[in-house]
């Protein structure tokens, strides 16, 4: 029996992430590296059979310590479909990437944590910094999914989003740093 090597983007995946608002303000998780700096929102993989939303609350908890009842009901704003390469050893999955988008009040965020930790495949720790942001400032950043210039344009934190569907991440258009 011949044993093929796996094919990239030959698995689906999907992280539910959330633009948390307090005002004008979004919540990112700041992630620093030996040659960039990043930003992402708050959220990670829904876990197998696990429902989009409680994989959502479970990452906000775990995140941000944001707990349900403490926020706006999740409002499904962008998909981006993932397909790039990336460094390592294993192929990289085809992710979706859902957006939600929901508010909290100023006394809900002066409780929330203001570091992650993500643990890493070799055991450490990478630690993840909570920044709120004015939105209108997301074009400027390193933000992955590429979301910022699509929030930048809301012309207000509750704006509409007439289409869900952003551009696709790929190898053309995206270097991953």
């Amino acid at each position: 029996m011949t044993e093929h090597a796996p094919t990239p983007f030959g698995t689906l995946r999907i992280r539910t992430g959330a633009l948390v608002f307090c005002g004008e303000r979004i919540a990112l998780l700041r992630r620093e590296r030996p040659a960039s700096v990043h930003y992402t929102p708050p959220g990670g993989n829904v876990e197998a059979g696990e429902d989009l939303l409680d994989a959502l609350a479970r990452e906000l908890e775990e995140e941000l310590a944001l707990t349900p009842g403490h926020h706006t009901t999740p409002q499904l704003l962008w998909v981006v479909d993932q397909r790039v390469n990336r460094p390592g050893p294993t192929p990289p999955p085809r992710k979706l990437h859902l957006i939600y988008r929901l508010h909290i009040t100023e006394g809900v965020r002066s409780r929330l944590a203001t570091e992650e930790y993500d643990e890493q495949p070799d055991g450490s720790t990478e630690t993840g910094f909570v920044e709120w942001i004015d939105y209108r400032r997301a074009a400027s950043l390193s933000i992955f999914p590429p979301i910022g210039p699509a929030l930048a344009a809301l012309p207000h934190p509750d704006a509409p989003v007439l289409d869900a569907g952003l551009p696709a991440v790929t190898d053309r258009n995206y270097t991953w740093v």
